[in-house]
């Protein structure tokens, strides 16, 4: 009965995350912001360490960085930098920072590992709380700028043209993504989060015959690899968050593979 709930919370854990990151992973890949979701993922070691080392809520904490992390970007973006040197800067400060800030902790106890890596079987019923939580405001979110956030992700003149202001809709984006990243980092750690945002939209793809479709695919097959993920992990005893980014790994090889072969 322990193991029985156990494994219920860890999966309701992976699902929250799955099924929140993939329509938003969508956007991601549609957009080519693969980088922009790295540099705001590591910024959420930095967040973790000002949340302990000041005795707030990290979820509130892991926000508060992951948004200013988004804002920096958009701020320096067209300044004199290429966007994907600018993105590499700020990502791998946002880490070097985070993990210097953690070794000045006095009192606490921290797992970076946890942080890095993810530690799914470490979530309790409250974090599932926030986690679903978060997950549900970021569908609403999504779901309610759908139509705003395609017509500025195809076209931004027409987007223009049709009274929609862009930079409002890349700041709804923004925001979705800062909280995926504060609701998952538990459960795939920083280093992995930006893999489930887009190696599941990736292998939607091939089976997409529209943007709804493509979103709704991934949201399988991110379902799949945290179900499938931890179940491999519990058998073979290996790392949850990295076994579950090798199966969707693994799903969108053989999805590349039918698409090569519808192709030929």
């Amino acid at each position: 009965m322990i193991f029985d709930a156990f494994f219920l919370r860890t999966a309701l854990a992976g699902l929250g995350v799955a099924i929140a990151a993939a329509p938003l992973g969508c956007f991601v890949v549609w957009r080519r912001m693969a980088y922009f979701g790295d540099a705001t993922a590591h910024a959420a070691i930095l967040g973790v360490a000002l949340s302990l080392g000041f005795g707030i809520n990290i979820f509130v904490g892991v926000l508060a960085v992951s948004l200013a992390m988004a804002a920096t970007v958009s701020t320096l973006s067209g300044r004199g930098h290429a966007m994907d040197t600018l993105l590499g800067v700020l990502a791998h400060s946002a880490i070097a920072f985070g993990l210097v800030a953690a070794n000045f902790l006095t009192g606490v106890r921290i797992d970076l590992m946890a942080y890095l890596f993810g530690d799914i079987n470490a979530v309790s019923w409250d974090d599932l709380w926030v986690i679903w939580g978060g997950a549900l405001a970021v569908l609403a979110l999504i779901g309610w700028r759908w139509n705003a956030l395609l017509t500025s992700t195809l076209n931004t003149d027409l987007a223009t043209a049709s009274g929609i202001d862009p930079k409002r809709e890349q700041l709804v984006l923004t925001l979705a993504l800062a909280v995926v990243v504060a609701v998952a980092i538990k459960v795939v750690g920083a280093l992995l989060i930006a893999a489930m945002l887009i190696i599941p939209a990736a292998a939607a793809r091939p089976f997409a015959s529209t943007p709804e479709r493509m979103a709704l695919v991934a949201m399988g097959v991110g379902a799949v690899s945290a179900l499938g993920g931890l179940l491999l992990a519990f058998r073979f005893d290996t790392s949850t968050g990295a076994t579950m980014v090798c199966l969707a790994a693994v799903l969108f090889a053989l999805a590349s593979l039918t698409r090569g072969r519808r192709l030929r």
